[in-house]
């Protein structure tokens, strides 16, 4: 019987852009199935593909009589790259395709080859995903020949895997449920791997999505979700999750949103099918903005902020993209939805996450909904949920080139839609937003450079806004970012001006004076000679007088300039004694006058001498409301110094005398512990409560003494106890470690101390030092990840002093894990160290 073969998609070599945003633009047929017989789909775990050589001439006699011999189903292999096993366990890094929910890079080997398959490969593959954590592992990913992998064979290969999806369709359509289900498993794999796929998978995997909705298989995957059976459920929603392609998703937008998102808010609970529909969640996010908000009034919201404080690597990365995306293309209005949701507070212990995709979306979320304008109370919500200060710490650690190889999440890059509504961000005023952005643009860079498609950054109208920043002296990072996005695209970079103002020269005034948009009064400029110094003393009348500046507006809109450029200059070429950081510490904006305080003479050592007459008279200062609170900090200095003298007796930097305004100090161990302190931290603000949490800890280096002031001036020390947190105060008679030196702080200056451990066991009391033993007598709290609330419950009433702490006994604790169901307390008495009062669940 003659076979037909299947017609392919011409491919597109035009500008567009071919990632998941941007369709390749195809038609497909329904004519026959594929002829390849020779090259028959595994039967096997995965979906698997013989690996040989394009060319007929290499193959040899020898191994075309043992494919004649055995079937490719009995003896194909799957060949997992996990020869840096341990360095993926170190990284803790989810290594996924990017669209792949399992993650997997299969292929078959040659049946003459060993392959190595260890327990850890073994436990990796039950969980459909492979860990990774160093560029060097991706790099060897890379480096290995794929199948059809050179652009000229997308046409060969698109065929081939049309025939596969073909025969799995008819199944799709069964009225047997376990038919749905393995044919639902055997897309999904398909699919998967033509993600995986170097250069040409992102081409492969969305004309076969693309085939699905064609042959009207995306309607029953779709009808799916209404079904009463969970494994049918979950199988649609793995295989939805690959396959929502821009057309699809705006297929299912008009085709069943309601119940997909509905089976997404009844499955909250169910960790396997979050994981799918959070995915799902993360590609309607960047549809529209009657999407974003559709999908928030729905329940969708809800659903990913729920999932935030899970510990699954892959549906965190789903929420941080997700919430990424919502903050790109959501409206004014959808942000403010996000602030009343607490966004920015459940951000936190994302963009403190140990994977670094999840915590760079994190930050890039947080870092798109402070660059919107905003009124200062919403301003002021972002700033103190804490997460923006994550966002520099993070990119100073990582490289543009070195992270998009880093994770195959950013292989392919963004959309052009989607970089487009990055452009403004680029443009913020606030250092972290735009430092960020510019940073993006730089990844993206190299990676539509290697594409093919460096155009596109000029079709999103992104390199005058790269030019502006690469120049500015504002943002040293965001400058760097910004000159190595132009350097890769081959753009001419702008001379940078160096952020000490006070020392430029009248070419560099010219060239800001320029940079802003007041090019037409260079010559006024140039004739009176303004240099950096005077510059930073100009007024209005300057503007009028000299610059030839008549109009109110345009003088405006200059002096808002200059506060800019006053607010983000440095003065250590002329701030011995750094008035800049004391202006600071009053708010950002007092910084402004850093350069007039100075050159009036003033200096720290003298403030407590000014009155409202210096600053108003010789500092220039005409804003009385900033006059005054300059005064309050220099009278609340001169009192703290007097306090000070008074209390001689101060243990290691702390003070009685403080007043205690931290509701709650939070000790953590780095290593195993932020995640937790995060999440603790998240759900104490939300309750209210003001936390302490040092963000800045680094696994060495010199301890911070001011984390002793603050340690004196909170009510509460919550120390979180995860395995093995107390070892390195084993023995630690010099107190080098910091764990050891904050409960030692801790306890000297009477704070309610409550231990709060997660798989911990109490070392030996003898074995500590002497002046931490005293915490192992303390009440704690016994933390249970799938009972967040009623442990944060029991922990709130702790803080608020409805138990206090008593001593039941070395390392004793009043510990309830209240589930859902009947309690009953389980009475005993203290036998050793660790024993507790329990409730145990009926």
């Amino acid at each position: 019987m003659a076979e037909t073969k299947h017609s392919v998609p011409d491919l597109v070599t035009e500008s567009e852009d071919i990632d998941e945003d941007d369709m390749l633009s195809c038609k497909l047929t329904a004519s026959g199935f594929d002829p390849y017989k020779a090259l028959e789909r595994s039967q096997s775990e995965a979906t698997l593909m013989e690996r040989r050589s394009l060319d007929s001439d290499s193959v040899t006699e020898t191994s075309i009589n043992k494919r004649k011999e055995h079937k490719i189903s009995e003896c194909s292999k799957v060949y997992f790259d996990l020869s840096k096993g341990e360095t993926f366990e170190e990284q803790n890094m989810l290594f996924a395709s990017s669209r792949s929910s399992s993650g997997r890079f299969l292929e078959t080997i040659h049946q003459d080859e060993e392959l190595q398959v260890d327990e850890t490969s073994l436990n990796y593959r039950s969980q459909r995903s492979v860990s990774v954590g160093s560029m060097s592992s991706t790099e060897s990913i890379n480096s290995r020949p794929h199948p059809f992998s050179d652009s000229n064979n997308l046409q060969h290969m698109l065929e081939f895997y049309l025939g596969m999806i073909k025969k799995q369709i008819p199944r799709l359509f069964s009225d047997d449920q376990k038919e749905k289900i393995a044919s639902s498993n055997e897309l999904n794999t398909l699919i998967e791997q033509a993600w995986a796929m170097p250069a040409i998978g992102r081409d492969v995997a969305y004309s076969l999505s693309d085939s699905l909705r064609a042959e009207k298989a995306l309607d029953v995957i779709i009808s799916n979700f209404s079904s009463s059976s969970r494994e049918l459920k979950l199988s649609s929603a793995r295989l939805l999750d690959q396959v929502l392609t821009t057309r699809n998703r705006e297929y299912l937008v008009t085709h069943g949103l309601e119940a997909v998102i509905e089976t997404c808010v009844s499955s909250k609970e169910d960790r396997e099918i979050a994981q799918s529909m959070t995915g799902i969640l993360e590609s309607l996010l960047k549809t529209s903005e009657e999407i974003c908000s559709r999908v928030i009034h729905l329940g969708g919201l809800d659903v990913i902020l729920y999932w935030c404080r899970c510990s699954e690597r892959l549906t965190l990365r789903h929420c941080a993209i997700a919430l990424a995306n919502l903050a790109l293309y959501g409206a004014p209005d959808i942000h403010t939805d996000m602030i009343k949701h607490k966004v920015p507070e459940w951000l936190f212990p994302l963009a403190f996450n140990k994977d670094d995709s999840v915590r760079y979306y994190a930050c890039l979320a947080i870092s798109v909904l402070v660059a919107n304008r905003h009124d200062k109370k919403t301003e002021e919500a972002i700033i103190n949920s804490g997460t923006l200060e994550l966002v520099l710490p993070f990119i100073s650690s990582h490289t543009p080139a070195e992270f998009a190889r880093m994770d195959l999440w950013h292989r392919h890059g963004r959309s052009k839609d989607w970089l487009t509504r990055l452009v403004p961000v680029l443009l913020s005023k606030r250092e972290e937003p735009q430092a960020l952005a510019a940073f993006h643009f730089a990844m993206e860079a190299g990676i539509k450079s290697e594409q093919g498609r460096k155009q596109i950054f000029h079709e999103i109208d992104a390199i005058d806004p790269l030019k502006k920043v690469a120049s500015s002296s504002f943002n040293a990072t965001a400058s760097k970012f910004a000159a190595e996005a132009l350097k890769i695209l081959g753009e001419e970079v702008p001379h940078r001006l160096s952020q000490q103002v006070p020392l430029w020269s009248v070419e560099d005034v010219l060239h800001w004076v320029s940079q802003i948009g007041f090019a037409n009064y260079m010559h006024h400029f140039r004739h009176c000679r303004v240099d950096g110094d005077m510059l930073l003393h100009m007024n209005n009348e300057d503007l009028v007088e000299s610059i030839k500046i008549t109009s109110c507006l345009l003088r405006k809109r200059f002096m808002r300039e200059l506060k800019d450029l006053k607010m983000s200059a440095d003065y250590t070429s002329c701030d011995p004694s750094k008035l800049e950081h004391w202006l600071k510490d009053i708010a950002p904006e007092f910084s402004q006058y850093t350069y007039n305080l100075v050159q009036s003479g003033l200096d720290q050592m003298f403030l407590r001498h000014v009155n409202e007459e210096h600053l108003r008279e010789d500092c220039g200062i005409q804003n009385g409301i900033h006059r005054a609170r300059i005064l309050q900090k220099i009278r609340e200095e001169s009192m703290q110094n007097v306090c000070s003298q008074s209390n001689e007796d101060i243990p290691d930097g702390a003070t009685n005398v403080v007043s205690r305004t931290i509701d709650c100090f939070i000790s953590y161990r780095r290593i195993n512990g932020a995640q937790l302190a995060s999440l603790l931290k998240v759900h104490l603000q939300l309750r209210g409560l003001s936390v302490f949490l040092d963000i800045e800890r680094l696994s060495a280096g010199k301890f911070d003494e001011s984390l002793l002031t603050s340690i004196a001036q909170s009510k509460n020390f919550i120390l979180v106890l995860t395995p093995t947190a107390l070892d390195r105060c084993l023995g630690d008679a010099d107190k080098k470690d910091w764990v050891h030196r904050e409960v030692a702080a801790a306890l000297q200056c009477g704070c309610n101390i409550i231990p709060l451990t997660d798989n911990f066991e109490w070392p030996s009391p003898d074995s500590l030092p002497e002046d931490m033993r005293q915490i192992c007598v303390f009440n704690g709290i016994k933390w249970i990840h799938d009972y967040q609330d009623a442990c944060v419950d029991k922990l709130e009433r702790f803080i608020r002093g409805d138990k206090r702490g008593q001593l039941y006994g070395l390392g004793s604790s009043l510990e309830d894990s209240t589930a859902e169901g009947n309690c009953k307390i389980k009475r005993g008495h203290v036998l050793e160290m660790g024993s507790s009062f329990e409730k145990t669940v009926e």
